[in-house]
């Protein structure tokens, strides 16, 4: 049986420390990459369902999750790719 590796878009929180005036100047400081992480652990979320892959990139597997009772309208929800290995 084949196997497959598959990678899912999922949604981690991580957690980072700034000075700065007021909070959209330490958001900005953030957004430039100079605040600090907290810790080195991210927390997970959820998975991330309104992102996918497109279904026009692969039809048939899109055809084949509906038939499996899977939502794949505009995308394969989560799935960021899929190969055999």
């Amino acid at each position: 049986m084949p196997q497959y590796e598959i990678e899912q878009y999922e949604i981690h929180v991580q957690k980072y420390r700034v000075e700065a005036r007021d909070e959209a100047r330490a958001i900005k400081r953030l957004y430039d990459g100079e605040a600090e992480v907290v810790d080195n652990g991210l927390e997970y979320v959820e998975v991330a369902d309104d992102r996918g892959m497109p279904i026009e990139s692969c039809p048939d597997l899109a055809d084949a999750l509906r038939l499996l009772g899977e939502d794949a309208e505009e995308i394969i929800p989560s799935i960021r790719c899929i190969s055999e290995v």
